[in-house]
């Protein structure tokens, strides 16, 4: 490069060193962003960013900008009226949620704290959350969400601008290589500098807020293609097996599935604990059972299964703890859990062959309130955050998944199995991806939309208790508190990612 390397720029690239020399990260990744960081600094110094009306921000990420979508933007903008009211529901909406960001920060770092040698130490392409970057985050259906996302986020930013009468230069992607890491929406900055402080927030609010509606409105689909499927073989399986029961010794396997007890043919749970009902411990009967998907086998097996007791099983935590009443708590189960002395009990815990889909098909459960399913639909997008970890980077678990076949509904029958699979993981990953998106948008923290809401929210707050003192006073003071509470918020977030990685 004829210009040579600032000292900055080679200062990141021994960082870059240190990352892979400590085991922060691995060699082929501290390779790949070397090149593509030295490639991005000669574009820019024999001037292609500016021939491709691109830029550089932040070291290693690539601003491509067009002009494309800005007629479309004019219309959809266009009932001014409506777009000021939903940026004023958003304001309230984002200080909710960040109420919630922030004391899930203060609590992961307290923990952290406390007990620093028992957090897990994610590698640092883990934390990082790219799709095929990330060990639990696959390429394909995460990357397309992604760049759905993060359209609807600037777009909606930009209709707020237009709706208050601010132009927007242009709209572009933010690239690390080939995957995007954001998108951008650019006002004309003097008109947001002149902007109302309550029109600016109600702009900064307007992009985590359409990505959090959008969660909640892609569930309701999640919901009814979950609704879809049917089971492939009737039956329950067991997604556990009890040490020191009859299926322990037995020999029963998890996820497989259960057909037939002594003939009686098994389609769900409530005809497999029906059965149950005629047998009491110590009695055996023969399941027959189908082999696990993994297996690759298609043939049936019988195995002679001896009841052990399930309220000795439920009574065991008791005996274990000396305060506990046994005969309290031996009414409790019969009063509670209709567990009585002698009653059989195989030893696994239960499922049926539609369980991957019904823990997201709860919308259209018949048997659940309203109030029951508003609930689970307000908290689902914090359980789904944790399924890919604990699947691989999977929606289901696979055993289960291999469990489901496409019900006799019109699109199921339409879309076949894998159609209908693959129509589940892109909405799954599509609320995923905008309920993350949208969540950590809210850091308090700037550049994020939170930080940006938070300093303006601040400035507006002082100007109204301190009417009297200079307004240059009141703006200085609001830049100050925002610097010190993102410096507060950062060490924060770098509390659970760098103690665990010293202790």
């Amino acid at each position: 490069m004829e210009q040579g390397l600032s000292l900055n720029q080679l200062l990141f690239i021994v960082l870059l060193g240190l990352f892979w020399i400590n085991g922060w990260a691995p060699l082929w990744t501290v390779l790949l962003v070397s090149i593509w960081y030295l490639s991005l600094i000669w574009l820019e110094q024999n001037g292609t960013l500016d021939k491709w009306n691109a830029s550089r921000a932040l070291g290693i990420i690539l601003m491509l900008r067009t002009n494309r979508g800005k007629d479309v933007l004019e219309k959809v903008s266009n009932p001014r009226r409506f777009w000021r009211w939903y940026g004023e529901f958003s304001i309230w909406l984002c200080l909710g949620m960040m109420g919630l960001v922030v004391f899930l920060l203060f609590a992961t770092a307290i923990l952290t704290t406390m007990q620093p040698s028992q957090q897990e130490v994610l590698p640092a392409t883990d934390l990082l959350l790219i799709p095929g970057v990330t060990s639990f985050v696959p390429l394909k259906w995460p990357l397309i969400a992604l760049i759905i996302a993060l359209i609807i986020h600037e777009y909606s930013h930009g209709i707020q601008a237009r709706a208050h009468g601010m132009q927007v230069r242009s709209f572009g992607l933010l690239l690390a290589g080939p995957l995007p890491v954001g998108a951008f929406a650019e006002p004309e900055y003097e008109e947001m500098v002149r902007a109302p402080l309550r029109e600016r927030m109600r702009l900064y609010a307007a992009g985590p807020s359409i990505n959090l509606l959008a969660t909640w409105m892609v569930l309701i689909l999640l919901s009814a293609t979950a609704n879809g499927f049917v089971a492939e073989n009737p039956g329950v399986h067991a997604t556990g097996i009890i040490k020191e029961t009859g299926a322990e010794d037995a020999g029963l396997l998890p996820y497989e599935t259960i057909t037939h007890i002594d003939g009686a043919e098994i389609n769900d749970y409530d005809d497999f604990t029906s059965v149950l009902e005629s047998y009491s411990a110590g009695d055996s009967a023969l399941f027959s059972v189908l082999p696990r998907p993994s297996d690759n086998e298609n043939s049936e097996r019988d195995i002679e299964i001896v009841f052990t007791d399930k309220h000795d099983h439920y009574m065991r935590p008791c005996l274990e703890e000396i305060s506990c009443d046994a005969e309290e708590y031996s009414l409790l189960l019969g009063d509670e859990l209709g567990i009585f002395e002698g009653d059989a009990f195989v030893g696994m815990i239960v499922s049926e062959g539609t369980a991957a889909a019904d823990r997201w098909s709860f919308l259209f459960n018949e048997e659940s309130s309203t109030i029951e399913k508003t609930v689970q639909t307000i908290f689902a997008p914090f359980a789904m955050l944790g399924v890919p970890i604990a699947n691989e980077g999977h929606t289901m678990i696979l055993e289960e998944r291999a469990m489901l076949s496409a019900g006799d509904g019109a699109i199921a029958s339409t879309l076949g199995t894998d159609g209908m699979l693959a129509v589940f993981d892109f909405l799954f990953w599509l609320i995923w991806i905008n309920f993350l998106l949208g969540f950590a948008n809210l850091i308090p923290m700037v550049p994020f939309d939170g930080g940006h809401i938070v300093r303006d929210g601040t400035h507006s707050t002082l100007r109204f208790f301190m009417r009297k003192s200079n307004p240059i006073r009141i703006e200085s003071l609001a830049e100050r508190l925002s610097s010190m509470s993102s410096l507060f918020i950062l060490l924060i977030l770098l509390i659970p990612i760098v103690i665990p990685r010293i202790f």
